[in-house]
Parts: structure tokens; C-alpha cells; sequence
């Protein structure tokens, strides 16, 4: 889950009855007990995509799942095919899904991208873009993804924040919609096997993540790799141009070594124009990656346990945001 980085926490009024979350070797989770709050207005949206504007006042009588995402978050995506699952099982029952995109890089306020995002991720839900961050607020949001559930009068009374809890929401959204509870046990993704949290390039987030012999300030310099590379860190070689939210590079055949934990890694990142990256993992080639646009790659798919990864771009213009992991 992304934030400022925090915990998984599924809440359900009284109503609903309380309910408790699996723990996962990532994220704690806190059975909170609240009274139901009115749900606020959606507040500042630059556009409706999948659908006209919404209100939540219009909404009334509906039962209405809003989600924060944003589409380059990995946490965002592997929540995506349990939230297409529900719109599709409860929307001829009274349940109309809606994500809100709170973006958390530069690109993803781009329509163009967000448009493109969904289409690729079959999403057919309305989408709110929520670019200036008056939506999330207005909600008192910190992550990225949250789930909060609005019964028919337009009260808020369950949340999710983060990953997990789908067998609980989904219970919670049948009653509501006067469905009986599923019946079929959730199979949620297992992360115990990720021992790397996400690591950040940018100057602003870098720190702690970013070999300490290097240079972690804004500015364009350059950078020579170390003798040796610490778990969970990575380091630079070539010429980069560090900006808060992301490091570029700025020569040809620059290169990133990240030494991390887990069997899968991905890497958000865009390029001035197309170019193929070359990938290794402990030496052993990985399938090239092409960055065409600005979202997330999978680099790594393989064992768990430690490794070292060895990106290199064959051209300038290569922009590296954060490495995630699952």
C-alpha cells in the first residue's frame, strides 16, 4: 500500500457488524469500530471517463463502492481484479462502482494516460480524475488504494485501506445490496516472500533506498557503481539528472543495479522515445523490457530470495520513478 507508507485496516460499523483481516507479512491490519459519517461530495474533478459527472447526492439509493487508485501502483492493480469482479456480480444489483484517480506522479494526471491505463485494464466503471487532490481530501484520504463503501442513504460504513480484506468488503456489499454472502472463500495474493519495500529514485523519496556513497540531492551529475551494494538498495552508473520524483538518464547505456528480496519486480518508468531496456537477474538475461509510455514494467519473475537486478538503457531519456515488489 502506499501512503507515507501505513497499515491495512478494514472498518465496519455496527450495522455491518465488525469484521477481522487476515494479517500479511507486509501489512498490519486494526479492526476499527466507527459510527457511519456522511459521505462527502466528489469535489474538483478534471474529468469523467466511462461515464457523465457524478454526484454522490445523485447517488442516493445506490450503493456505491469508491476507490482511490492511481494506475501505476502495484497495490492499486492487484486490487483492480477483485473491484472488476464486484462491478460485474452487483451492478444489475444496485452496486455502482466508482474509482477515483488521485494521481501520485506528473504523468498520471495526463487523461491521454489514464484513458489509456483503463482501456488496458479492462476497467468499464466510471473513473473520476481526481488531479488536484480535492476529492481525496474531502474523503480525509492518505493511501493509495482505499476502499469506502456508501450505503443507500449516503452514509460511509465500511472502509479498506490497502490490500486484502476482499472475502469481508464483498460480504459487506451483498448485504447492502440484499444478496446473500458469498460463499466461496477469497483467494488473496500470498507477499510473505517480499522483503524489499518500494524503493523511490526520485531526490525527494530516495533516501535510505539509494547506496549511501552516492548522491541523493537533486541534479544532473555522474555516478560510478560501488564495490558492493547493500540489500535492498540500488545505485547508479552513467550520467543521471535526479529530479524529486524521478531519476533520468542522461547518456546513452546508463544503467541502474538493485539488489533486493522478493520473486517479482517491476519498475514505473517512461522514456523520451521508445527504447528497449536490458535486464539481468544474477547474471542471467532477462526477457527485454520496451518502454513505450509512461506506467509500470515487470522486469523479474522468478524465484524468491535474494538478487541482484542489472538495468541498463541502450539510450538517453530513460525515466526511473520506484522499483516495486510482490
Amino acid at each position: 500500500m502506499r501512503k507515507l507508507l501505513g497499515l491495512t485496516v478494514l472498518v465496519i460499523v455496527a450495522v455491518l457488524a465488525v469484521v477481522h483481516l487476515s494479517t500479511s507479512a507486509l501489512l498490519s491490519d486494526y479492526p476499527t469500530e466507527q459510527n457511519s459519517r456522511p459521505v462527502p461530495e466528489f469535489a474538483g474533478i478534471s474529468a469523467w471517463l466511462n461515464s457523465p459527472p457524478l454526484t454522490t447526492e445523485g447517488l442516493r439509493g445506490k450503493v456505491v463502492l469508491v476507490q482511490f487508485w492511481t494506475y501505476s501502483c502495484i497495490n492499486c492493480l492487484r486490487t483492480l481484479p477483485y473491484v472488476t469482479k464486484w462491478h460485474e456480480q452487483y451492478k444489475d444489483k444496485g452496486l455502482v462502482v466508482i474509482g477515483v484517480h488521485t494521481p501520485e506522479f506528473a504523468f498520471e494526471r495526463e487523461r491521454a494516460n489514464v484513458e489509456t491505463a483503463i482501456k488496458r485494464l479492462g476497467i468499464t466503471y466510471p473513473v473520476a480524475q481526481d488531479n488536484q487532490y480535492r476529492t481525496w481530501r474531502a474523503f480525509g484520504n492518505q493511501y493509495w488504494p482505499a476502499e469506502y463503501l456508501i450505503d443507500k442513504s449516503g452514509a460511509i460504513v465500511a472502509t479498506q485501506f490497502g490490500e486484502g480484506g476482499y472475502q469481508q468488503m464483498e460480504s459487506a456489499i451483498a448485504r447492502l445490496v440484499g444478496q446473500p454472502a458469498p460463499t466461496v472463500q477469497t483467494t488473496e495474493p500470498d507477499l510473505s516472500a517480499v522483503q524489499t519495500p518500494e524503493l523511490y529514485l526520485g531526490a525527494e523519496k530516495n533516501d535510505g533506498a539509494m547506496v549511501a556513497s552516492q548522491i541523493t540531492a537533486s541534479g544532473e551529475r555522474s555516478y560510478a557503481l560501488p564495490e558492493s551494494l547493500p540489500q535492498s538498495m540500488f545505485a547508479l552508473s552513467g550520467r543521471w539528472n535526479l529530479a524529486p520524483d524521478r531519476a533520468t538518464s542522461s547518456a546513452d547505456g546508463d544503467e541502474i543495479l538493485l539488489r533486493f528480496n522478493a520473486p517479482k519486480v517491476n519498475l514505473v518508468a517512461g522514456s523520451a522515445s521508445p527504447q528497449t531496456l536490458s535486464v539481468t537477474v544474477d547474471g542471467a538475461s532477462q526477457s527485454p523490457v520496451t518502454v513505450d509510455g509512461s506506467r509500470l514494467y515487470a522486469l523479474y519473475n522468478g524465484a524468491s530470495g535474494e538478487h541482484v537486478l542489472r538495468l541498463k538503457a541502450p539510450k538517453a531519456g530513460l525515466s526511473a520513478y520506484s522499483f516495486t515488489f510482490g
